[in-house]
């Protein structure tokens, strides 16, 4: 998808997005767009208008015409095409219920094995 046309608002300007990191380990986060003439000047102003704000480790610009996303009609493409919910992480919400449920039936059980001995 060409986002030339919708992005380019003069000649000389572009529409630059920003991303920040607060730490080495955490992932990158959009934040704000802002128009410049390169990527140089981009830079310059995400970290003017950023810095003030919020600390953080890292900045990404990115030119929006240089992100490639689908368009709406590839959209649909991205959903499940197989019934693979076993790879989903469900059904641990109540694991400790499960677990205190055993070791009461367990020491039930060994009550009734000391009891009847």
């Amino acid at each position: 998808m060409d986002m030339n046309k919708e992005t380019e608002v003069r000649d000389d300007f572009f529409i630059y997005e920003v991303f920040s990191q607060r730490s080495v380990s955490s992932s990158f986060v959009h934040q704000f767009s802002l128009l410049a003439p390169n990527k140089e000047v981009a830079l310059a102003m995400a970290r003017e208008n950023f810095l003030r704000r919020e600390t953080c480790f890292n900045i990404w610009v990115v030119k929006r015409d240089d992100i490639y996303g689908l368009s709406p009609e590839e959209r649909p493409f991205l959903e499940r095409l197989d019934n693979k919910s076993y790879r989903e992480t469900r059904g641990y919400g109540d694991l400790q219920a499960r677990w205190r449920h055993h070791r009461e039936q367990y020491e039930e059980k060994q009550k009734h094995a000391e009891s009847g001995s």
